[in-house]
């Protein structure tokens, strides 16, 4: 989508507010929101600015001014605001004019490029799948005298013996992989979310329940470039967030929040490509290249390096 094609959306659904979205230094999803009017065309080249100081790990206070600049290939009707259109911008220096070092969004366009420039691959296709537990409840608290957590689930092993009507269909331990319902009690809660991905113009691949009891749910995503897989999962959390409390639930994307019982991830689904050529087909072991084997290699002898880039907290995924 064109920013001309942008502006014709915006008075086709008579779009009233435009919300600018970016990804901080940790990884997580910040916004603030525009009057329609002052989205031009000229915007998707100039952009908008923000105080870069109040960003973790950004900038100092003396050179707190920065600019965010519209993709408008990312716009998308937001489903859970009035009359707002999203789009997800570039960070960069209002100065200089240069993509700033420490935006993710333009570490992964600068990883495409190095592709590119290597030759050994002119595009990398990644297919995502996305676990998260679903809460009913979420309780916590760390004071003076006192630390805890609560979390329920109407769906948890745990609750087999609470007096309620219809009961007797609880998932058991660590069997709730593909579970049907009435075990199943989120079906329409997941397929809710898919429909929301896909109309915002995201390609899903499936939904379904996953092995810990409850609220474990994972969402898969058709493969995409890199740029355009992390945009499609940083939408995701973001719906899936929104439609759980819409809902009155609570979605997380916490790895382990339930002890002993299955945790969370996110399952990655990793290509090269020449052209329409998927170089890690071949006749080798499994049916994969030479390539394959190498890049299999090469992640397991890096996966330390990996870590700090990918998890470097036991949280990193949430």
């Amino acid at each position: 989508m064109s920013p001309r094609e942008v502006l014709a959306l915006c008075r086709q659904r008579e779009i009233q507010a435009i919300d600018l979205r970016f990804t901080d230094f940790c990884g997580s999803m910040r916004h603030f929101t525009i009057p329609v009017r002052q989205l031009t065309e000229e915007s998707f080249e100039h952009g908008f600015s923000f105080d870069g100081s109040s960003m973790p790990g950004w900038q100092a206070i003396h050179e707190s001014d920065m600019q965010v600049v519209p993709e408008s290939q990312t716009c998308f009707v937001d489903p859970f605001m009035k009359s707002t259109v999203a789009l997800l911008c570039n960070v960069r220096d209002p100065v200089t004019h240069q993509t700033y070092p420490r935006d993710p969004r333009n570490i992964a366009r600068k990883a495409e490029a190095w592709l590119q420039s290597t030759g050994i691959a002119d595009r990398v296709q990644l297919a995502v799948e996305s676990e998260f537990f679903v809460f009913d409840s979420v309780r916590f608290d760390q004071c003076e005298q006192h630390g805890f957590y609560y979390l329920d689930s109407g769906e948890g092993q745990w609750n087999r013996g609470q007096s309620v009507r219809g009961g007797g269909s609880a998932i058991r331990h660590r069997e709730g992989y593909l579970a049907l319902s009435p075990q199943d009690g989120f079906q329409d809660l997941r397929t809710e979310i898919l429909m929301q991905l896909e109309d915002s113009g995201i390609r899903t691949e499936r939904q379904h329940h996953e092995v810990a009891s409850g609220g474990q749910c994972e969402i898969a995503l058709q493969a995409d470039s890199l740029v355009r897989i992390c945009d499609s999962t940083q939408r995701l959390k973001y719906i899936v967030r929104n439609t759980a409390q819409r809902h009155g639930r609570t979605a997380t994307f916490m790895p382990k929040p339930i002890w002993n019982d299955n945790g969370s991830g996110m399952h990655l689904g990793l290509s090269l490509f020449q052209g329409d050529q998927c170089l890690f087909s071949g006749s080798g072991y499994g049916g994969l290249s030479e390539t394959a084997m190498y890049a299999i290699g090469g992640i397991l002898k890096h996966a330390p390096a990996l870590l700090a880039f990918c998890c470097p907290t036991t949280n990193s995924y949430r």
